[in-house]
């Protein structure tokens, strides 16, 4: 063993193959769960990294388009859309770029709110979703381009064209809501697309300012220089610097994706959080289950470690041994996750979209570069796994190592118990932070609470196993018979090894517990603050499949409405979302509402607004705020108060009068209106698309799409991570079982039945899933009471702690079948072979 040092690395990794092969039913779950991590990496790399959904069909038609680039971005996690150029800035940077050589046509793109409406029910067009403002000015069908299959364009104000799978023919009358509410229009034409199109003097009226202008060129023009000379134009000052330089963004070719609707982005960030999370549990638990296979199959191994010191290996041969091992399960398993998840990619892509995660049309795109570095993640991950193990081997004597006895007189070594503790320090510090932190950070505390006490626990399991197998076994050593004396003496003499089968188990409830109880809570902490701050008879809403109320079904109920709009503060122009409120009826019905300063009831007639505390300090702080309109219009407002941010009506961070709202964006809808006089007929209020609902339905219907959206982000979470580290159990269980095989024909040949000793086994099994799962669930609950008491201090609401009975019971279920299989079973087979070789 002292031969040169390329001869010696070569023989150590020959040997490190050989063992693998040898003992391939040992590292078959580090293969499998290395194998899945990686699968689950490369898929949500790939998802991650394969961009935008492609250009918007609405705009396909347009070789080049000219956005509006006022304003920036919302906070992380709000997505709205920039500030729009004013009429007047429309029309002057419209006629600019229609003179720019190539160009056509240059087409203002106005949009508003338009619905069908058929037997007293809006209409929702195939592959419409919340938000689709539907209407156009009929010059918008160019940019597509649709084109008319029946009857003409409209020429009056009461005519409109219309998507021709309605059904509706030229000349029929049609009703249309609009957000003053329903009108009559006669179908002037149909068009091979979707939408409503108007005159582009009755679009405008509708609509609020511009965001976008279409560039059609001319017959044979190069799309590249007509974008270059539009951005000449764009960068300078326009008629008499009345445009400001800058105000713009020209957009070619496969840059026009970036005009995806903002629900895209928004959808695609929730998606990529999905996946971070995904990646990040899958991460955590391929190293958990490698790093524990490792660490068994060194305690296993004593033996064999033994002979090799004895023959001369030192310690660092030993380590590169353990290293070899893992970088040929890690190349093997790394290997096949690449190309499993490159394979399942696409089907993972179409999940997320049906699930709300990504936007339609999403499509994966396969690269490379992305499967070569998740094969060289799994293989860094192996190797990470099995440091730990690897230092312990190093430090193996070689009489150490040849003992017999399977006593663990020495479970624990010191530089574990100080590691357990100092993750369980951590994850308590991140539990007590948890209480105190804002609703957007909590989710992350949450998981670094849960990591830590999970990984510090499990650190921690051989020092708390010996007592509490004492306690919660000392029943059935009373008890007549061997079989309860045989499970406790069993785990208490090895330690080590009951330890080993019990973190799996801990970690699987763990996570499960974590996920639901933290989703749970969190959901049900919304509604009861949305319930608790308004006090109102009902509330009335849009029906399904209307994005809104208009302004005749919110005229039609006594009470106060929140008129939704989006304002663009400072010269930053940062959007922020808006309501339109009657102060006098709006402060009595969010009767929690509160002040830093100032007064609601000074929200009376025009330039005023109140706002949050948070956007007082997006505008600077000042008294007053430039607060851009939707219809591009800019006006310095007065602050006339500042409000408690948890108090108000979520997700609004500025108030204005309602006739403000109605005045600078005509196709602004009423979200809700709490209804505090008489209720309306439910017939007057079907007609124009509302419906009356409680206050508590309200304020859970109100987050009902995101609730869903959080279920199946917590079924996918709790899918991976009890998938994960499931596979740890079974591995375990395989390997403990396979390194007590000789305990058990000793058990044969002392006298004791194959159904005794497979009830042994069971019992044992059993006990370990049952003190797996109590750990567990003890490990998750601060950082779930840390949850609960951070939400109950931000909202000033009492918050119950839910945790869903059946995942948690579907976990421990899961965990005690597959321990039993992977324990029970290896054990029958192997002694009924023993039994049938003796016999022979």
């Amino acid at each position: 063993m002292r031969a040169g040092r390329g001869s010696r690395g070569g023989g150590m990794l020959g040997l490190a193959v050989a063992t693998v092969q040898a003992r391939r039913t040992a590292f078959a779950g580090s293969f499998t769960a290395l194998c899945l991590g990686v699968a689950v990496l490369t898929m949500s790399a790939l998802i991650l990294l394969s961009g935008d959904g492609g250009v918007p069909g609405r705009y396909a038609g347009a070789p080049v388009l000219v956005r509006s680039a006022q304003g920036g971005t919302g906070p992380d996690g709000v997505f709205l859309e920039r500030a729009p150029w004013s009429a007047r800035q429309t029309k002057e940077l419209t006629r600019a770029l229609a003179a720019v050589p190539g160009v056509r046509r240059a087409v203002p793109d106005r949009s508003f709110y338009a619905q069908a409406v058929a037997d007293g029910d809006p209409i929702r067009d195939a592959g419409q979703r919340k938000g689709d403002r539907l209407g156009h000015g009929w010059s918008g069908a160019a940019l597509a381009p649709y084109r008319l299959t029946a009857g003409r364009a409209p020429h009056r104000s009461d005519e409109v064209a219309l998507d021709r799978a309605l059904g509706a023919r030229p000349g029929e009358r049609i009703t249309l809501l609009t957000a003053a509410g329903p009108e009559r229009f006669t179908v002037s034409g149909t068009v091979d697309g979707p939408g409503y199109y108007l005159t582009d003097e009755r679009a405008a009226e509708l609509s609020g300012g511009v965001r976008v202008i279409g560039l059609l060129t001319e017959r044979g023009a190069d799309p590249g220089a007509v974008a270059r000379a539009a951005r000449s134009v764009v960068k300078g000052s326009v008629v008499k610097g009345s445009v400001a330089a800058g105000s713009g963004t020209v957009l070619d070719g496969a840059a026009r994706s970036e005009l995806a609707p903002v629900r895209d982005a928004k959808t695609r960030w929730i998606g990529g959080q999905v996946l971070t999370a995904m990646g990040a549990l899958s991460a955590f638990a391929t190293v958990f289950v490698v790093a524990s296979t490792f660490a068994f199959s060194v305690a296993g191994g004593r033996r064999e470690l033994g002979l090799l010191r004895a023959v001369g290996a030192t310690g660092r041969q030993l380590r590169r041994l353990l290293y070899g091992q893992a970088l040929a399960v890690g190349a093997a398993g790394a290997a096949a996750g690449a190309l499993l998840g490159a394979a399942l990619a696409p089907a993972l892509g179409s999940v997320l979209i049906d699930a709300g995660f990504l936007p339609p049309g999403f499509v994966v795109r396969r690269q490379t570069w992305v499967l070569a570095a998740a094969f060289a993640a799994g293989l860094a991950v192996a190797l990470t796994a099995v440091w730990s193990a690897s230092r312990r081997a190093a430090r193996t004597g070689p009489l150490e190592a040849l003992r017999e006895a399977a006593a663990d007189d020495r479970p624990m070594t010191r530089a574990r118990a100080l590691t357990g503790i100092a993750f369980t320090a951590l994850g308590c510090a991140a539990a007590a932070g948890t209480a105190f932190a804002d609703p957007t950070d909590m989710t992350t505390l949450a998981l670094c609470t849960a990591v830590g006490l999970i990984t510090g626990v499990t650190l921690l399991v051989p020092a708390v196993v010996p007592p509490l197998v004492r306690a919660f076994s000392w029943p059935l050593a009373r008890r007549r018979g061997a079989l309860g004396m045989l499970v406790r003496e069993g785990m208490l003499a090895a330690v080590r090894r009951t330890a080993s089968t019990t973190a799996p188990v801990l970690a699987t409830i763990g996570f499960v517990v974590l996920i639901t109880g933290n989703t749970q809570t969190s959901v049900h902490s919304y509604a009861t603050r949305d319930t608790a701050s308004v006090r109102a008879e009902a509330a009335v809403v849009a029906r399904d499949g209307t994005p809104g109320l208009s302004d005749a079904a919110a005229g039609s109920v006594p009470g106060t409405g929140l008129l939704a709009t989006t304002v663009y503060g400072g010269a930053a122009k940062t959007p922020m979302e808006a309501a339109g409120i009657d102060p006098g009826a709006f402060a009595d019905v969010h009767h929690r509402l509160r002040t830093v300063s100032g007064s609601l009831a000074r929200l009376r007639g025009p330039g005023r607004v109140a706002v949050t505390e948070s956007a007082l300090t997006t505008l600077g702080g000042h008294t007053t705020a430039e607060v851009t309109f939707e219809d591009g219009r800019t006006e310095r407002l007065r602050i006339v108060a500042v409000l408690v941010d948890r108090t108000a009506p979520t997700p609004y961070t500025a108030l204005l009068p309602r006739a403000t709202v109605r005045a600078h964006d005509p196709s602004a809808l009423t979200d809700v209106v709490y209804r505090t006089g008489p209720a309306t007929s439910s017939a007057a209020l079907r007609g124009l698309g509302a419906e009356e609902v409680s206050v508590a339905d309200y304020a859970r219907r109100a987050d009902a799409e995101e609730d869903r959206l959080v279920e199946v982000f917590t079924l996918l979470l709790v899918a991976m991570s009890a998938g994960c580290t499931g596979v740890a159990v079974a591995n375990t269980l395989l390997m403990s079982t396979a390194d007590r095989l000789p305990d058990l024909r000793l058990l044969r040949l002392s006298g004791a039945t194959l159904r005794q000793v497979l009830w042994t086994v069971a019992a044992e099994t059993a006990f370990v899933v049952a003190l797996g799962s109590v750990l567990g669930a003890l490990t998750a609950l601060p950082s779930l009471l840390g949850v609960r008491a951070g939400l109950s201090g931000t909202f000033g609401v009492p918050v119950r702690l839910i945790v869903p009975v059946a995942p948690v019971a579907a976990a421990v279920a899961g965990c005690l079948v597959l321990a039993l299989a992977a324990s029970v079973l290896p054990a029958r087979a192997a002694l009924a072979k023993a039994a049938r070789a003796g016999a022979g």
